[in-house]
């Protein structure tokens, strides 16, 4: 591939380019902060999603120094719905790390990015080429497709991806290096898509090797996936005659570390056993489980969970375990809940 290629992936997205909220009009160089929230929000969910939490973000806190400044908790439950909670915490601790190493100012090498709390090496490409117009490569999975298709690499993923980030890093172009990779992004999720590629719309379509092989659609090529284990658990809705909800916070580093749940049995692959998960009922109460369960998927495992309700009885309202309060259904967009969380005390009120 040549400068010619990079001239017309360009001359195709200043014609063709998506309308983000956080990319910068034409000309113009994009705000790192923004580059940085949007490139982690983006990490494994879809743009339709992200565009209405990163307009409440960027509201509620529209400098990284703000943001460095808010309560962990206030961050996590603006997060919810999300998923991958990780991300969230990561996010408080590296707007604090911008705020205490840098001066609350992005630094723009790779070395100094990549030392921040949940930045890899395609964020830091990112933000550097994006923001700085530096000539990184950002190789994401709609990059991926299209440079594998490009070179017709055949190798299945992960194992393509060494090839696939060499063959990327040398097409990116000394001038507009930001412009280009976002043009790279647009490709893949608007005319190099996984399925029904536009291949007769692509500026990139006289080079491409996989259209010339009639493979284009095929690849990249991907190794089978392990299957996912099925954890199983009990869950216990306790309510208040008011309607509140008593939810307990996690700890703080795991999986959903710091989130507010609804206390729950172990989970545990196998067969629930439900008189043994009973036994971890937060207080007790005349628990009834409930018709049906809920069912979620996480990046390692699937998770089905049972429900248990119960009125909370006053004798019981004392014993509640340090780190629980209650919650009214009012003040459930302002708590750090889950999606799963959701999904079971939805489950409870048709119940």
């Amino acid at each position: 591939m040549t400068m010619t290629h990079a001239a017309r992936l360009l001359d195709w997205y200043d014609r063709h380019r998506r309308t983000l909220p956080w990319r910068a009009p034409p000309g113009e160089r994009a705000v790192p902060y923004l580059v940085w929230l949007s490139e982690i929000m983006l990490q494994q969910t879809t743009v339709a999603t992200v565009g209405d939490y990163f307009h409440r973000f960027v509201k509620r806190w529209p400098t990284v120094e703000a943001l460095a400044a808010a309560p962990i908790d206030e961050v996590l439950s603006a997060w919810a719905g999300l998923g991958y909670y990780a991300r969230a915490r990561n996010l408080h601790a590296c707007a604090r790390a911008v705020q205490q190493r840098h001066g609350g100012v992005f630094p723009r090498s790779e070395e100094e990015l990549l030392a921040l709390p949940g930045i890899g090496r395609y964020t830091a490409a990112a933000i550097r080429a994006i923001a700085f117009d530096e000539p990184a490569s950002a190789v994401d999975g709609n990059v991926e497709r299209v440079i594998a298709r490009l070179f017709a690499i055949e190798t299945p993923l992960p194992d393509a991806k060494a090839e696939i980030d060499l063959r990327a890093a040398g097409l990116v172009p000394a001038q507009r290096a930001g412009d280009y990779a976002q043009a790279m992004m647009d490709l893949g999720a608007t005319v190099c898509t996984p399925r029904g590629p536009r291949c007769v719309i692509c500026p990139l379509m006289t080079g491409c090797e996989a259209r010339k092989r009639g493979i284009a659609e095929e690849l990249p090529r991907r190794a089978a996936k392990a299957l996912k284990p099925t954890r199983r658990g009990l869950a216990f809705v306790l309510t208040r005659k008011d309607g509140a909800v008593l939810l307990r916070k996690r700890p703080p580093r795991g999986l959903l570390g710091g989130m507010d749940e609804v206390p729950s049995s172990d989970w545990r692959e196998g067969v629930l056993s439900v008189t043994e998960a009973l036994k971890q009922a937060p207080v007790p109460a005349r628990w009834k489980v409930l018709d049906g369960g809920v069912r979620h998927t996480f990046t390692h495992f699937h998770l089905e969970l049972a429900v248990a309700h119960a009125a909370a009885a006053t004798s019981g309202l004392a014993r509640l375990a340090p780190g629980s309060a209650w919650c009214t259904i009012d003040q459930m967009t302002e708590r750090a809940l889950p999606t799963v969380m959701r999904k079971v005390i939805a489950h409870a009120a048709k119940g």
